[in-house]
């Protein structure tokens, strides 16, 4: 019988939503045993709002990632669910009964991961809402047994963390896709609408390439070393749109010594809107056409940073030993309750 739920919330200068992400878990209907926020070395307020709630409240020496936040989280929490959250998070009130629910009505199951909202939680620009739609549909279109995690939105059954082991506190973009893949091995990972937070996502292009260009090269390792797509999200209809972005953006600048070749480019790029068809389909329906629009065109430079990413990635993979072995598994927990 699972006993009781640790929420851990890693936070690095996210004052701005921190209080916000208390409060709904504070306003749950199934409250948590405890709440632990690890707080990796603020440089903002970020511990005194955590200080106003009564919650558990552990500092790092220095700044080591959400890997590390988590991995301390949880080594100190007495609950049979561990619940992940992240500070830019804002839970629905029933998110953690429902994930308690799915792991106490299947033992098969070690971790339910949630969706977000399609809205975001604060909209600072619109970028932020393509963000939103683009993240949302995604996981929505994925419910079911996937192999990819979402911690940010989270829990792990205590004794399936215990034999899966820590976080590896090497990857500082991609910690979530490692921890999925081993767990799915051994568990069910289920990815469930029925848990749902609204996200304070990227609201800058610029910024938000640079992550993708990151976490997409950082992927390469992962797919390379375990020759397979993740099961749900990351799909290999997905992987063939970026793809064709690239034949697309390749293709028209050739066009310009070469004319004809702009019908590549042309078929390219329907190529890249049919690999997620369903995705424009669910933005036109939700927004109308303008927003589509420029839905699209920012979905395509988006797959653009992402191609390049992954080209940089094969790359390291084939120059770097190091960069080829980046998910070697971590230690296994120790100190942990149970």
């Amino acid at each position: 019988m699972l006993d009781g739920v640790s929420v851990i919330i890693p936070n690095y200068n996210y004052a701005k939503t921190l209080r916000l992400c208390l409060e709904a878990i504070y306003r749950q209907t199934a409250p948590p045993r405890e709440v632990i926020v690890v707080d990796d070395n603020s440089t903002d307020n970020s511990v005194d709002i955590a200080s106003g709630f009564p919650c558990r409240i552990i500092r790092t020496e220095k700044n080591s990632g959400v890997a590390a936040a988590r991995n301390v989280g949880a080594i100190s929490a007495t609950g049979d669910i561990l619940f992940f959250v992240d500070s830019d998070v804002v839970l629905q009130r029933d998110a953690i009964a429902e994930a308690v629910r799915h792991l106490r009505e299947d033992d098969s199951i070690g971790s339910v991961c949630g969706i977000y909202a399609k809205a975001p939680l604060i909209r600072d620009s619109l970028l932020e809402e393509y963000r939103s739609f683009q993240a949302h549909y995604w996981r929505k279109s994925s419910v079911g047994l996937v192999s990819v995690g979402f911690f940010s939105l989270g829990a792990i059954r205590r004794d399936a963390f215990n034999e899966i082991g820590l976080f590896n506190e090497e990857l500082w973009q991609t910690e979530e896709v490692d921890y999925g893949y081993r767990l799915s091995r051994r568990y069910g990972l289920l990815l469930s609408d029925r848990v749902v937070g609204s996200h304070d996502d990227d609201d800058k292009l610029i910024p938000l390439m640079r992550k993708l260009f990151r976490r997409a090269r950082l992927r390469v390792p992962l797919y390379l070393g375990r020759r397979r797509f993740m099961t749900g999200f990351e799909t290999r209809e997905r992987a063939l749109g970026v793809l064709a972005a690239g034949v697309a953006c390749a293709f028209a600048l050739a066009s310009l010594y070469v004319p004809l070749l702009s019908m590549v480019a042309v078929l390219a790029l329907i190529g890249f809107i049919i690999s997620d068809a369903g995705m424009y389909g669910f933005v036109w329906r939700e927004r109308g056409v303008a927003f589509l629009c420029y839905f699209t065109v920012i979905h395509y430079i988006v797959a653009l940073a992402v191609g390049a990413g992954v080209a940089a990635g094969i790359i390291s993979y084939f120059a770097s030993s190091r960069f080829r072995g980046l998910y070697d598994k971590p230690a296994a927990v120790e100190g942990g309750h149970g």
